[in-house]
């Protein structure tokens, strides 16, 4: 396929699947649990002491479990970028600039202890989460809020500094969740894994050594929003490896798998069918890059950055070591969002080492510059190492780089790449919300997600604000395009690939085609037992 003119579907329909799972009518659960596999691991830790406190979670791992557990005022509806009401009856903004944005929320909300839900808890929520203000949270995506107001026990009003036709999709995020103000401090975070919330499940854990072990997710009965559970109880089981995973699933130990299979097991799948397993895959909005401190004397000079965008070879990436589980990536914004386009390519066309080369001599860089490329071990799957011994190779073959590689476990990574300790490190990034906005200002922002010490008058001051301004969110997709030419031309990150969507069921769970939403969160109350 020519990379150059490389279209997924719109984000709209993201999420169209290529295999449906086959079984009986959904709702057809009954008590049995339906229980999901994943390697993620969720620990307490110095730098992350409440995993699952909304304050302080920011992985789509996490977010997978605080989406069912709590509820936000919007959330992402089944498919589609939209979003829909969730415990409000409706939102909608109070003026024309996009500054004003009011909700009313449904009547005789409660939480899971019991506990009414108001508007003052809403308020409360969004005022701790900017009052704790955690380093590695979610609360850049609340930074634009000015204030918020209750003037009824059921209406909202949120005061924006500036205008943001984006804002509704940030609070159908966690880092919106609605906390019960008697059991959350308000101005630290709580420790452990405990969930107060009102979504469509109550959540349990169980912690064996500061790590968690299973979650349970039991259907709330109290729960009052626009999701219909196919289910009455969820259990999340987790391991340490694919391989035990993939087995677990053929042995009927658990019934569905979504994350961090390797592309050798995607394979497997494909034609597992007759052993009971169906696997269903479609496009998605998952990326991978290289960030870089643009403040570490190895990677100051941007010619050094842009000599690695001339020589990294994503055809041989996806082909080799991800057995076209996923597509090159060309750009910032992905494909099929809105206002994509293959800027890298326009600009680098073909790897060529020679091109890299007239690069760094163009500025005075003429012998091997030594790099280190940090990677996680441990949260993007097995499949990551292997990935970067080829980065290694790429660049190291060239003569043009000396580049050594460092594995570092998530914990460790997460809070050490915030404080800009790695001059090069792999990333991925799972969309907030489907929106190119969510691809451009976590990158390149002014409160970006990366800590990235890159700033770009231009990008920070006239297009994200810009952008902000149209609700047709289409309209905004020319500002979009002038800024992945800028990210282009300075590099301050390297886009890889673009992932797939991939979900792995026995073949008598129903559902699974609409277990993931267009932000790749997992959506278990779609999920059935057919007969």
């Amino acid at each position: 396929m020519n990379r150059k003119t490389l279209v997924l579907p719109t984000v709209a329909g993201l999420l169209a699947p290529v295999l449906v799972a086959c079984g009986g009518s959904a709702g057809s659960g009954g008590n049995k649990a339906i229980v999901i596999g994943t390697t993620d691991r969720f620990e307490q830790t110095t730098d992350a002491p409440a995993p699952f406190d909304p304050a302080a979670a920011y992985d789509v791992g996490v977010w997978n479990v605080l989406h069912s557990g709590f509820q936000t005022l919007l959330r992402l509806p089944r498919s589609g970028a939209g979003p829909v009401a969730d415990a409000a009856e409706r939102c909608s903004f109070g003026d024309r600039n996009n500054e004003q944005f009011r909700c009313t929320l449904r009547k005789g909300l409660k939480f899971t202890n019991g506990h009414a839900l108001t508007a003052e808890d809403v308020k409360f929520s969004i005022d701790r989460a900017r009052a704790i203000n955690f380093e590695n949270g979610p609360v850049s995506l609340l930074s634009n809020i000015d204030k918020v107001e209750t003037p009824g026990e059921l209406e909202v009003v949120f005061h924006l500094k500036t205008p943001d036709a984006t804002f509704p999709q940030k609070i159908s995020t966690p880092a919106a969740a609605i906390v019960d103000s008697e059991s959350y401090a308000k101005d630290k975070l709580d420790d452990g894994f405990k969930v107060v919330g009102s979504g469509p499940y109550a959540i349990k854990t169980e912690v064996k050594d500061d790590r968690v072990t299973k979650v349970t997710f039991t259907r709330n009965d109290d729960y009052q929003g626009p999701l219909k559970l196919q289910n009455d109880k969820v259990e999340m089981r987790f391991f340490d490896d694919s391989a035990s995973m993939e087995k677990a699933l053929k042995d009927g130990d658990i019934d569905v798998i979504n994350r961090a299979l390797l592309p050798e097991q995607i394979d497997r799948l494909r034609t597992a069918a007759d052993k009971g397993v169906r696997l269903h895959e479609s496009p998605g909005a998952e990326t991978s890059f290289l960030a870089f401190n643009t403040d570490d004397s190895t990677v100051k000079n941007k010619a050094v950055r842009q000599a690695m965008a001339q020589l990294v070879d994503r055809q041989a990436l996806t082909r080799d070591d991800y057995h076209r589980t996923n597509e090159p990536l060309y750009s910032i914004v992905p494909s099929g969002v809105a206002g994509h386009q293959n800027s890298f390519s326009n600009k680098y066309g073909e790897p060529s080492v020679e091109k890299a080369k007239a690069i760094l001599r163009g500025a005075n860089v003429t012998s091997a510059v030594p790099l280190v490329l940090t990677y996680a071990t441990d949260h993007y799957g097995e499949a990551t190492e292997k990935s970067f011994k080829s980065l290694q190779k790429q660049l190291n073959t060239s003569g043009l780089f000396d580049v050594k590689l460092q594995g570092v476990k998530w914990a460790d990574f997460r809070p050490e790449a915030a404080k800009g300790k790695y001059a090069v490190y792999g990333i991925g990034w799972f969309p907030d919300f489907p929106d190119p906005d969510n691809f451009v200002d976590p990158f390149v922002g002014k409160d970006n997600f990366l800590g990235s010490p890159y700033k770009n008058p231009k990008i920070i001051n006239e297009l994200i604000p810009q952008s902000r301004l149209s609700s047709q969110r289409d309209a905004a997709a020319r500002f979009f395009q002038q800024a992945q030419d800028i990210v282009a031309d300075d590099v301050p990150v390297l886009p890889l690939w673009q992932g797939k969507q991939y979900v792995a069921a026995g073949d008598k769970i129903t559902g699974a085609e609409w277990a993931l939403n267009a932000a790749a969160e997992l959506q278990p109350w779609e999920l059935g037992r057919g007969v």
